[in-house]
């Protein structure tokens, strides 16, 4: 069966760039349960699920709620725009924990009977007499055909929750318009101060929270008090092989094959992309150290290790495939998306960090390579004291200060830029290439420290610094 990469193909084959504009079905058709999935959905009072954007926090927490659905557990979803008004307006930090908590309790009550079925608009002053114990308020609104209504599709939901009084409320997109302003964090804060609270005080109320990687950041470094949730917090990080395994079972699933995860997992790459010889070319015959590797090997190495990333290239490079009537992704027309996606993922960095760092662009783009280190052949690849004494360069130009007003000192600023994944850590170990992003080791830049790693500009950003020098910057790969 060949594809004509029409629009409709393109997102049935590799998918949505969001998981909320995701068929749930196909979602859960092609989704990959990494570890991060399990610690996740575990019936424990609080997990917060800390990662990049784009790295499938929301497509995570829409499958575990579909399987919520089908154990018939009670959950609940809560966005942005129902906590608007939450912990805004005291500056008493003790009472904004206070209004997170009195409108948490109000809008999980709410969202619970609702989704159980028709209510009568009296619980809500029968809710303040419960002193906050909202599991003990909603088995009585359940026995109280005053107050509620049972749909019959919910009767199963409804004995569960009888027997083990347990409800799942998932807290998502909290980085929705978020500033990193002072006010941002201390908000963020005392939500989760919040919710630890509750579900001591409630026992079988379980949340998740997902928190971007810089937002957790921010807080964690600003409020004392998070450490007490730091054990519930949970690094969501993929391999390459994870997502390549993806790719594949996003590909197998799409053309209605049967697929185990665990066999996939355990297979090699090169046997593995056998199973995409209808969809790419099977050896990318364009220049530089790429020349005859292994189309997905050149894939691979441009992805930031989010399943977003691997969206947008191989929908970029498909379109070109659909422009030219090809039957499938060709050389061409995944070097032709090249320069569109790295300019793509330079501007997603500035969007995500800018709340952290306002000049954050201007660091980017200043990262481009000199004269003096393309003759040398140190283009995008440095040793410490050679990343330190190009920042510093930059640094001449301008200063640079964090939104909390603090001096950027050169070795923040290179800690910066490996936490926003533009640099991964290197080393040459025997012959093979051990690449570490943030997320891999969290404290291999902390104070820039040496422990023996050289740093790369990832390759995702090198045609936005470098958009007059196309083939040089393959040659150089």
């Amino acid at each position: 069966m060949s594809l004509s990469f029409s629009e409709q193909e393109i997102q049935q084959v590799f998918g949505s760039e969001a998981a909320e504009d995701e068929n749930i079905d196909r979602l859960r058709s092609y989704y990959f349960k990494s570890k991060t999935y399990e610690e996740v959905n575990s019936d424990l009072p609080l997990r917060i699920l800390v990662g990049h954007k784009g790295i499938g926090k929301s497509a995570l927490f829409q499958v575990s709620m579909a399987e919520d659905e089908d154990q018939n557990k009670l959950s609940i979803l809560i966005k942005p725009d129902d906590i608007i008004d939450l912990g805004e307006e005291n500056r008493d930090f003790l009472k904004v924990i206070r209004s997170w908590k009195n409108g948490l309790n109000e809008i999980i009550a709410e969202k619970a009977l609702c989704s159980l079925g028709n209510t009568n608009g009296s619980w809500k002053e029968r809710l303040s007499g419960y002193g906050g114990k909202i599991l003990n308020f909603l088995q009585d609104s359940i026995n109280n055909p005053e107050i509620l209504n049972v749909s019959p599709a919910r009767e199963s939901i409804v004995n569960r929750f009888s027997k083990r009084k347990s409800i799942q409320v998932y807290i998502d997109d909290l980085d929705r318009g978020w500033e990193g302003s002072k006010e941002g964090v201390r908000r963020i804060s005392a939500l989760l101060n919040a919710v630890r609270d509750l579900s001591n005080e409630n026992p079988g109320l379980n949340f998740k929270i997902s928190l971007r990687s810089d937002v957790y950041y921010l807080v964690r470094t600003s409020d004392e008090s998070t450490d007490k949730i730091e054990g519930s917090v949970i690094w969501y990080s993929w391999t390459n092989h994870e997502i390549f395994v993806m790719l594949v079972k996003r590909v197998e699933t799409y053309f209605g094959n049967e697929v185990n995860e665990l066999t996939l997992m355990g297979t090699n790459q090169d046997i593995l992309a056998r199973r995409l010889n209808g969809i790419f070319e099977e050896r990318f015959q364009g220049r530089g150290h790429w020349n005859n590797a292994p189309m997905h090997q050149v894939i691979l190495s441009l992805l930031r290790q989010r399943p977003r990333d691997l969206v947008k290239l191989c929908s970029l490079a498909a379109r070109n495939a659909r422009r030219r009537r090809g039957s499938i992704i060709d050389t061409d027309d995944l070097e032709g998306s090249f320069e569109e996606y790295s300019q793509g993922r330079l501007q997603d960095t500035v969007n995500e960090y800018r709340s952290e760092l306002p000049d954050i662009e201007r660091l980017l783009l200043a990262m481009k390579p000199s004269k003096k280190e393309k003759k040398a052949s140190l283009s995008y690849l440095y040793t410490t004291d050679q990343l330190l004494k190009k920042i510093n360069d930059i640094q001449s130009q301008g200063a640079f200060k964090f939104s909390s007003g603090a001096n950027a000192s050169t070795k923040d600023l290179a800690a910066f830029l490996y936490k926003v994944n533009f640099l991964t850590g290197r080393k040459d170990i025997g012959g093979h290439i051990d690449r570490k992003y943030f997320e891999n080791n969290r404290y291999l830049a902390n104070r820039f420290v040496d422990f023996g790693y050289d740093w790369e500009v990832h390759p995702a950003f090198r045609w936005a610094l470098q958009p007059d020098d196309f083939r040089e910057v393959l040659e150089n790969l």
